[in-house]
């Protein structure tokens, strides 16, 4: 019994549902419908250039984009973009790292919009 109680915990662990999910753009619109944080990863010239929907500017090449993405309510699903995927990628993992329940990255990006 004493060595099936670590098998069980691994395997509940091994079974808690990822944190960060990849959305196609209709799945990523449908989100946009609910009580979520909508953030776009891009540069502030970027943004000016277009952004989706009521998405707030947190620029991930800033030096306190950590600190800035801190403030964010880690119980509320966050949903992310930069222009093709990699930084919101990258932002992603640090959300999940500072301990956000969901986040959601949109698949392809701004350019995918």
């Amino acid at each position: 019994m004493k060595k099936l109680i670590p098998l069980l915990l691994f395997i509940a662990c091994a079974q808690e549902k990822p944190k960060i999910t990849l959305l196609e753009k209709q799945e990523f619109k449908e989100m946009m419908a609910q009580d979520v944080q909508l953030i776009d990863v891009r540069t502030p010239e970027e943004y000016s250039g277009g952004f989706i929907g009521t998405a707030v500017n947190i620029n991930y090449n800033a030096p306190d984009f950590k600190l800035q993405i801190s403030k964010l309510d880690r119980e509320k699903p966050v949903l992310v973009y930069c222009a093709a995927g990699g930084r919101s990628a990258k932002a992603s993992q640090i959300l999940d790292s500072l301990g956000f329940k969901s986040i959601y990255d949109l698949k392809g990006g701004y350019r995918s919009w």
